[in-house]
């Protein structure tokens, strides 16, 4: 059975026991996370929402909290002289899934 859920503004296809990288969520590591964001449940029975379907949720344990790699934007306007040079890491929360709850049936 695998579940699709919306964390930041992105989406996942996740199943149990995955390990992902997801924008910077709140706990220390160790903590277990509901993330009840349930846009579809696949597997025998395929299941979507409009856009969530109620009462589904993922359980997930925190594994790490840390910062990515770091992304550099460089922005050069040619024959002027002009460059800009930007950059950063984000903060993400590596979590292992560990069951996906479908709600009532």
């Amino acid at each position: 059975m695998f579940a699709v859920i919306r964390s930041g503004g992105k989406q996942y296809r996740v199943a149990e026991n995955d390990v992902l990288s997801l924008d910077k969520l709140e706990g220390e590591v160790g903590a277990k996370l509901t993330l009840s964001d349930v846009l579809m449940l696949g597997g025998d029975k395929p299941k979507h929402g409009a856009p969530l379907i109620s009462g589904a949720s993922v359980a997930a344990e925190i594994i790490e909290q840390g910062r990515g790699p770091k992304t550099i934007a460089f922005k050069k306007k040619r024959r002027k002289n002009t460059h800009r040079k930007r950059g950063g890491r984000s903060h993400l929360t590596t979590v292992k899934i560990t069951g996906i709850s479908a709600g009532k049936e």
